[in-house]
């Protein structure tokens, strides 16, 4: 298991470099994924994304289906890629704290 220490903060990696635990997610995280995801600045759409990934997360364990996720948030699927640039399961699952999604996300 890995470490990244990012703005004074500590956090558990898979070897994808996900976060080991989901309450382990912080501020502090998005700005470390968002720097290595090339993402400049964060906007409310990211934001909504990001919140709803979390949510859904919450309630069922799991990563949404991309169309739900698209469903759910009005955006197209190239949206959420320009959004996201490697993907609604890499990148933005992965700057909710959500696990590493195993199906198609």
């Amino acid at each position: 298991m890995a470490v990244v220490e990012f703005q004074g903060k500590q956090f558990e990696v898979d070897e994808d470099g996900f976060l080991q635990r989901f309450e382990d997610w912080s501020p502090e995280w998005v700005d470390y994924v968002k720097e290595s995801e090339g993402i400049k600045e964060l906007t409310d759409e990211h934001n909504k994304v990001i919140e709803f990934l979390q949510d859904y997360y919450k309630k069922n364990g799991i990563a949404p289906m991309v169309r739900i996720l698209s469903k759910v948030t009005g955006f197209k699927l190239k949206h959420i890629y320009e959004l996201f640039p490697s993907g609604p399961g890499k990148g933005a699952c992965k700057m909710a704290g959500l696990p590493k999604p195993t199906g198609c996300v």
